[in-house]
């Protein structure tokens, strides 16, 4: 895996240039090695025996990725979540700040004509990686979003940047009770995350991931207008 990794004190991530995805992320803290992020088990097999017409996104599955756009791209022909998430990345900038380290990276393919850049920043002594994505140039809209995937065996609260509001689609994603069930009501949406309505006619807290409640559920979480 052709990949760069970025340090400060108490962090490290590495990116997949493959795909952009973040492969790896690993924080020190209080004496505790914490790796919050979830990798694919099938990440590094080789793909001779992985089926042939996965994505490349899917092949290198890890971390967190740019979604342009989020989910089946019916704008202009790409691969599922769109190429950034799916198409090679190259370093453009890597080198230490004051405080810690910031890289960029440039996606190799155009987004509708536009060019994408991916902007980390680690900062000594923060727990967070400080990420940033800049399109320049281009035309026309599509929808934009990262795409987390982490490891909370034991479940954890989330916490978020402002939102405009949550929103559940139409229909749930497993509509047979017998091969699954949600707990979100479909469609449903909230300005209040702690208060998100339920299948059953009460409410949920979005920002409390549960282990003992076996459910799948898709939400969507739109951004505050930060202007």
């Amino acid at each position: 895996m052709d990949t760069v990794t970025i340090t400060a004190k108490g962090i490290l991530v590495s990116v997949d240039l493959a795909v952009g995805h973040l492969a790896d992320m690993a924080i020190e803290i209080d004496g505790r090695r914490l790796k919050p992020l979830h990798r694919a088990p099938w990440v590094g097999e080789p793909r001779a025996t992985l089926p042939k017409d996965l994505p490349e996104g899917t092949v290198h599955l890890s971390g967190d990725f740019l979604c342009a756009p989020f989910s089946v791209s019916d704008v202009e022909e790409a691969p599922l979540h769109g190429w950034p998430a799916n198409s090679r990345w190259d370093v453009v900038d890597s080198a230490a700040t004051a405080d810690g380290w910031r890289a960029a990276f440039r996606l190799q393919r155009p987004v509708m004509g536009a060019s994408v850049d991916k902007i980390l920043t680690l900062r000594d002594g923060h727990p967070f990686l400080y990420q940033e994505h800049v399109f320049s140039g281009g035309a026309g809209a599509i929808p934009v979003a990262h795409h987390p995937m982490t490891v909370m065996t034991a479940g954890g609260r989330l916490a978020f940047s402002p939102k405009r509001l949550a929103a559940t689609p139409n229909e749930a994603p497993e509509p047979d009770p017998a091969r699954g069930r949600s707990l979100l009501a479909y469609p449903a949406r909230s300005t209040d995350l702690t208060r998100f309505p339920a299948a059953d006619g009460g409410t949920i807290d979005l920002t409390a991931y549960r282990m003992d409640q076996l459910r799948e559920d898709f939400v969507t979480l739109v951004e505050a207008d930060h202007g």
